[in-house]
């Protein structure tokens, strides 16, 4: 079947950005972030911790609870040539990147690889770590050059995820160019992260603090929370002149029964927060009406195709059928939760399903998280920005938040 996607040209998602509004490091509080309210035309000038007031009392806020792992690992080999591993994804078929974390010998991951020239395909490194003072001696191999593959392996009966934590450190935006410091490690994860699996946060939630979530309690809004591990292709710029033709990178999502049930119940307005948290909502949507549509979900793993939800059809999936579709098909398989992953691109003219409005933070110029800002509020996410920037917000990852009404 065709594909409509619409012409989208990135060149329009451009505008300028001082270095000096980005911020570096995270203000000393979660909660002191300004927070910008958009809703019918008008903006609104707040504090993140008022968040509550802001919201409808009959929401429900969709949380990401993934867990950002120390991805960044650096090696040295014996003639002292420095190389560094980012892990990116491990090589699991439909396995939670979470189980895969688990493993406690020997793992392979897909990597990013810092000075690989040097770094021959037949030679393995060797690193020493210490963990309550057992020295654990990792090997790094070259599983497949070619595809950035590598394996890892230990001599001690240890899960990777300990492993990680003693060898690796938190992947900062690559846009920061700086070390990380010791407030990373804390404030770069969300205060409800639970399923390790990152590698960048969703940082619309890096705001929200206990007291935020007892004034959410108080209004009665309702929270819920699914997981999609954020990859690295979230900082990839838009190269390509029509955003059609990007590359989407593939993120993992997971979904549990009782999350998919308390959509389903839900009377009121859906409110994800982050792009992260609404690209896996409409992710499940799109699930839905692959199994409608009576399409083969592969044994090796199930991908939503960026161009999936464009091609033309005859009649409307409502988004409730397509959440009652995959229920069954959760059912039948006996499975409790459901994993699988999407190359979703969300682009102005994309019906949302899921989103009423949106807590999220300032992007990157060009880039396809404003493409999908701008899915919600149309072109009036230039005059959002360029308020912003005169008010001085501070953007992009550590920077301030806003909540945008669609």
């Amino acid at each position: 079947m065709k594909s409509n996607m619409p012409n989208i040209f990135i060149q329009d998602y451009n505008y300028p950005l001082p270095d000096e509004k980005i911020a570096l490091f995270p203000l000393n509080n979660r909660d002191d972030s300004k927070l910008l309210v958009y809703k019918s035309g008008k903006t609104n000038h707040q504090i993140f911790k008022d968040l509550p007031e802001f919201l409808p009392e009959n929401g429900l806020l969709i949380f990401n609870n993934t867990k950002v792992i120390p991805a960044r690992i650096n090696l040295t080999k014996d003639s002292g040539t420095k190389i560094e591993v980012f892990l990116l994804k491990p090589i699991q078929g439909d396995l939670a990147t979470q189980s895969i974390l688990n493993r406690d010998s020997e793992t392979i991951w897909e990597c990013l690889v810092g000075n690989k020239k040097r770094w021959k395909v037949d030679e393995p490194i060797k690193r020493a770590i210490y963990i309550d003072s057992q020295e654990i001696v990792l090997t790094f191999h070259w599983f497949e050059r070619t595809e950035n593959l590598i394996r890892i392996t230990w001599d001690e009966p240890i899960p990777f995820a300990e492993i990680l934590e003693a060898v690796g450190q938190i992947p900062l935006p690559p846009y920061m160019e700086r070390e990380v410091g010791a407030e990373d490690k804390n404030r770069y994860q969300t205060i409800f992260s639970k399923e390790s699996g990152a590698v960048a946060a969703p940082t619309a939630s890096l705001h929200f603090s206990q007291e935020v979530f007892n004034g959410l309690e108080k209004r009665g809004i309702k929270t819920s929370y699914l997981t999609l591990h954020v990859g690295a292709g979230t900082f990839l710029p838009v190269k390509e002149e029509n955003v059609q033709n990007h590359p989407m990178h593939r993120e993992q999502l997971i979904f549990s029964k009782e999350f998919i049930r308390n959509l389903q119940t839900h009377e009121g307005p859906y409110i994800p927060v982050g792009t992260t948290s609404l690209r896996a909502l409409e992710s499940l949507y799109w699930a839905g009406v692959w199994l409608i549509e009576g399409l083969d979900i592969p044994e090796t793993g199930f991908n939503i195709p960026k161009e999936f939800p464009y091609i033309p059809r005859n009649q409307l999936i409502q988004t409730k059928d397509s959440l009652k579709k995959v229920l069954a098909f959760m059912e039948e398989k006996g499975i409790q939760e459901w994993v699988i992953s999407t190359e979703l691109l969300i682009m102005p003219g994309y019906q949302l399903r899921f989103c009423d409005a949106i807590i999220t933070n300032f992007h990157q110029p060009k880039s396809t998280l404003l493409v999908l800002v701008s899915a919600i509020i149309g072109d009036d996410w230039k005059q959002v920005y360029q308020e912003a920037i005169l008010k001085d917000y501070r953007f992009l990852s550590y920077g301030d938040a806003c909540l945008f009404f669609k």
